[in-house]
């Protein structure tokens, strides 16, 4: 072999070398892969909050005093108001 190729061989190796070391820091060394232990995300409420399509009536006084009648029946059964 002569020495040009070897000086090849040499540089393929070391840059091979160099890109493994720089793989394993950047992917095994990161904030991401660290077991750290988990915060609690799911703190329950005592509000109680309305699941989605589920009607809740509103019972202010200032908006019950412009329902109608038909209104205020639907909502006092459960159902999603349809008159105004």
């Amino acid at each position: 072999m002569d020495i040009k190729g070897a000086v090849i061989a040499a540089l393929a190796g070391g840059s091979m070398l160099a890109g493994v070391a720089i793989g394993a820091t950047f992917s095994a060394g990161s904030a991401v892969n660290a077991a750290t232990t988990p915060t609690s995300s799911n703190v329950r409420s005592d509000t109680p909050t309305a699941s989605p399509g589920v009607f809740v009536s509103n019972e202010d006084p200032a908006h019950e005093a412009t329902e109608s009648a038909e209104r205020e029946a639907q909502e006092n059964a459960g159902q999603r108001p349809t008159v105004p």
